[in-house]
C-alpha cells in the first residue's frame, strides 16, 4: 500500500515541502512506538516529554529496530539515494492539557549539516490532530532562504519546545495548514519549510517522533552526533559510524522481534 503511495511524491515534496503517506507503519508497531515514549518518562524522570532527544535513545535497540525499519526507508530512499544514515531521532510528546506550542522554524537552522541534504520524517505514534496540536505547515516556503537562529525570537523562557521562533508578523499564517495524522501514518518535510505546531490543551496525548536520515555524502561538522550506518553503503572520510546496541533483557524496553535482535548484529 506504501509503494503505491510512493508515485509522484517528489513532485509534490519539491512544489509543496511536504507529503503524507498513510499506514507507513502497522499498529503494532505504532503502539510500541507510544509505549516507547512512556518507557522512555518512566526511566527518565524530570524530562519533559518534549524533550525526548537523540541522547536518549542512541544505545536503544528498540529506536534501532524502528529507525531502521525497511518500510521507512523505502520512503525515503525517492529523496536521498540508497546509502541511508540516521543523523537524529527525537520524540516531541505532547501531554494532555499541557503539551507545549513548536514555534514557527525551519529545521534546518539547528543542524550542523554539510551540505543540507536531509530529510525528515515526522511518526505518528498517536493520532495527532488540530485538538491535540499537530504539526502545522506553511506549503512552498521550502523555497526561502534558510535563517540562522540570530535571524529568530529568542523566547527561552521553557514555554516552548525550541526556544526560538521565527516572527509570526513575517509570515502568512492564514496559508498554514494542518498535518493529521493517524497512528502509523507519517508526513514527510524539507529542512527549509516553515512549519510548528499548537499547544496541546485537548484531554488525548500527541506522540510524534522526528526522524532525521541523510545520505551518507552529508558530512555531520559538529562534535557529539552519533550517526548510524541503516542501508548502502559509507563514504569514506565523512562520517563514523557507530554499531548498533545490543539487547539486555531487564535494560531495555521489550519489543516484538527483540529475542532474535542480537543475531542479526
Amino acid at each position: 500500500m506504501v509503494s503505491t503511495q510512493l508515485d509522484g511524491i517528489r513532485e509534490q515534496y519539491e512544489r509543496d515541502g511536504y507529503v503524507i503517506i498513510r499506514n507507513a507503519i502497522d499498529p503494532a508497531l505504532a503502539e510500541e512506538t507510544s509505549r516507547h515514549v512512556d518507557w522512555l518518562l518512566e526511566h527518565n524522570p524530570g524530562i519533559r516529554p518534549e524533550q525526548l532527544h537523540h541522547t536518549l535513545m542512541r544505545q536503544d535497540p528498540f529506536m534501532h529496530h524502528l529507525v531502521g525499519d525497511d518500510r521507512l526507508l523505502d520512503i525515503v530512499e525517492p529523496f536521498i539515494g540508497s546509502d541511508i544514515a540516521l543523523f537524529a531521532a527525537h520524540y516531541i510528546a505532547k501531554a494532555p492539557f499541557k503539551g507545549q506550542p513548536v514555534l514557527w522554524h525551519q529545521d534546518g537552522s539547528y543542524w550542523p549539516l554539510e551540505p543540507m541534504e536531509v530529510i525528515t520524517i515526522w511518526l505518528a505514534a498517536t493520532d495527532s490532530t488540530k485538538e491535540n496540536g499537530c504539526m502545522r505547515i506553511i506549503p512552498g516556503t521550502q523555497h526561502q532562504k534558510l535563517l540562522t537562529l540570530r535571524q529568530m525570537q529568542k523566547i527561552d523562557d521553557g514555554s516552548n519546545v525550541l526556544g526560538y521562533g521565527i516572527d509570526p508578523r513575517t509570515l502568512e499564517e492564514d496559508k498554514a495548514i494542518d498535518i493529521e495524522l493517524k497512528a502509523g501514518d507519517v508526513s514527510i518535510h524539507h529542512p527549509n519549510v516553515i512549519h510548528g505546531s499548537n499547544a496541546n490543551d485537548s484531554p488525548y496525548w500527541r506522540k510524534g517522533l522526528t526522524l532525521r536520515y541523510i545520505p551518507t555524502s552529508t558530512r555531520i561538522t559538529k562534535e557529539g552526533h552519533s550517526p548510524f550506518l541503516l542501508r548502502g553503503k559509507a563514504v569514506a572520510g565523512v562520517n563514523e559510524y557507530e554499531p548498533r546496541p545490543r539487547f539486555v533483557e531487564g535494560q531495555h524496553m521489550p519489543f516484538a522481534g527483540a529475542e532474535t535482535w542480537n543475531d542479526q548484529l
